[in-house]
C-alpha cells in the first residue's frame, strides 16, 4: 500500500536521523430558489426509470487511463450522465439502520453501493492477508489498531493515529466514488463519507481520547486534502435517539461494542451535537438534506418518493447549492475525471503534513526501518497486484498493465 508509509499505515510521521413503520415525510429539507442547468433535475426510482432506456458502455477506468488522448478525441464525459448520476451519503448514528437502507436505496436508483469503511481496507490486502498478523514480528509502536482496539482502549496512544487513518481511508473511496460516476455515468451510495469524519474526532478529542495537538494535525491535514474533492448531491440523515442507539448496540451483541466503555450517553450525546450542530448545518450549504426519525426504522419506498421530488438544477450561478458540480464545459468534467481516475496518489500525498511536535504521530527511523522492512516483504506485498509470485502470480514477462493503476494498495 504504497500511500501508507507512516505507523501501521500513515498515522505516525517518520522522523528520520425489526418491524418497520414507514415515516412518510422528512422532518428537514434544504431548498433554494434558482435555475443553473446540470445534469437532469430529478433521480428516478424504478418505478419512474425508462426500462428501455440503455445506458453507455462504461469506460474500463480500473485497468485504463483516462488519459488527454481519450479525452481530447474518443471519450468525452457527460455522455454517460442521466437524471441518476448523482453522490448520495447516508449518514446516522451507530446502528442506525444505514447499511440495509443504503443497500436497498441504491438498488432502487440503480447505483452503487460503497459500504462503511473499515479499517479491514487498511489491514487485509487484495490477496486476503491479514497484515494485523504481523504484529508480533512488528515494533510496538507500529502495530495495528482497529475498531475493536479503541472500543477496548479508546485511551490508547494509537487512538489519534486510528481516526486519521480512518479519514484517510474514507478520502481514498470517495476518490473512488467520483472516479466511478465520471467514467460510468451511475451514481453512488455511500454510507457516511469524508466529510463527515470529523464528526468522530471531535467526539473523540472532547471525551479526552485525543490530544490537543493530534487534534490540530488532523485539521493540517484536512484542510490540505478535503477542497481537491466535490461534494455529494444529497445527504440522508437517519436519525434515533442515544438511549435507543445504546439498546441496539446492545441488540447486535457485538462483544467489543457490547463491553466498550466508549458508548456513554455522553459521548453519543456529543456524537449527535457534532453531526446535527455542525456537520448537516455545514453540508448543508452545498447539499441536498432528508433527515427522518429512523427510531421504528422505516420504508425505503416513502425516502426513494421524497428523492425524486428534489429538483437538482433549480440553483443558480450565485447560489452555493451544488456548486461542486457546476462545471461550465466538457473540458472541466474531462479534467475533473483525469484527475480523480489517474491521479488518486498524487491526492493521497496530500496527507504527508511535515508535523513532528505530537510524540504519539511520530515513528522514529529505527522502527520506521523495521516496520517498512515487515509490511513490504508480507504475502502480497511485495509488487502490484497480479505481480507476485510467492502468491501465485504467473506470465509475469507477458504483463503489460497492473491491475487498478489508482489503487495503491
Amino acid at each position: 500500500m504504497a500511500w501508507i508509509s507512516m505507523r501501521a499505515g500513515v498515522c505516525k510521521i517518520l522522523a528520520t536521523p425489526s418491524g418497520a413503520t414507514a415515516v412518510s415525510k422528512p422532518f428537514l429539507q434544504i431548498n433554494l430558489k434558482g435555475v443553473f442547468p446540470l445534469q437532469a433535475a430529478c433521480i428516478s426510482g424504478s418505478v419512474l426509470r425508462d426500462k428501455n432506456k440503455v445506458r453507455p458502455a462504461p469506460f474500463p477506468y480500473k485497468t485504463k487511463r483516462y488519459n488527454l488522448w481519450r479525452a481530447w478525441l474518443q471519450d468525452t464525459t457527460t455522455h454517460r450522465f442521466d437524471e441518476n448520476t448523482k453522490i448520495i451519503v447516508v449518514e446516522g448514528p451507530i446502528a442506525a439502520g444505514k447499511s440495509a437502507f443504503a443497500k436497498s436505496l441504491a438498488e432502487d436508483l440503480d447505483m452503487l453501493h460503497m459500504p462503511e469503511v473499515t479499517m479491514d481496507d487498511l489491514y487485509i490486502n487484495s490477496y486476503g492477508y491479514d497484515l494485523r498478523k504481523l504484529d508480533p514480528e512488528l515494533p510496538a509502536a507500529a502495530r495495528s489498531f482497529d475498531e475493536k482496539s479503541f472500543c477496548i482502549e479508546p485511551n490508547h496512544e494509537f487512538a489519534a493515529s486510528f481516526q486519521i487513518l480512518k479519514y484517510q481511508l474514507r478520502y481514498s473511496k470517495y476518490i473512488d466514488a467520483l472516479a466511478h460516476l465520471l467514467n460510468t455515468g451511475q451514481g453512488v451510495v455511500l454510507e457516511r463519507c469524508v466529510y463527515s469524519d470529523f464528526v468522530f474526532l471531535e467526539t473523540m478529542h472532547k471525551a479526552g481520547y485525543i490530544s490537543k495537538g493530534a487534534h490540530s494535525v488532523y485539521y493540517d491535514i484536512y484542510n490540505n486534502t478535503i477542497d481537491e474533492l466535490m461534494k455529494p448531491h444529497l445527504v440522508i440523515y437517519l436519525d434515533i435517539p442515544v438511549p435507543l442507539v445504546q439498546q441496539r448496540i446492545k441488540d447486535r451483541n457485538i462483544p467489543h461494542e457490547v463491553n466498550s466503555k466508549v458508548f456513554t450517553s455522553q459521548y453519543l450525546s456529543d456524537m449527535e451535537y457534532f453531526y446535527k450542530q455542525r456537520y448537516l448545518k455545514e453540508i448543508g450549504t452545498h447539499s441536498e438534506l432528508l433527515i427522518y426519525d429512523w427510531s421504528s426504522y422505516g420504508d425505503v419506498e416513502v425516502v426513494i418518493e421524497d428523492i425524486e421530488r428534489i429538483n437538482f438544477d433549480k440553483f443558480n450561478k450565485y447560489d452555493t447549492k451544488m456548486d461542486d458540480w457546476k462545471l461550465p464545459c466538457e473540458w472541466d468534467w474531462n479534467t475533473a475525471r483525469m484527475l480523480y481516475t489517474n491521479d488518486k496518489d498524487i491526492l493521497m500525498y496530500s496527507f504527508l503534513i511535515p508535523r513532528f511536535d505530537v510524540p504519539e504521530l511520530v515513528l522514529d527511523a529505527y522502527d520506521a526501518h523495521k516496520f517498512r522492512k515487515i509490511w513490504h516483504n508480507a504475502p502480497g506485498m511485495k509488487y502490484d497486484k497480479e505481480f507476485n509470485p510467492d502468491m501465485g502470480d504467473t506470465n509475469l514477462l507477458f504483463k503489460t498493465k497492473k491491475i487498478d493503476h489508482r489503487s495503491s494498495s
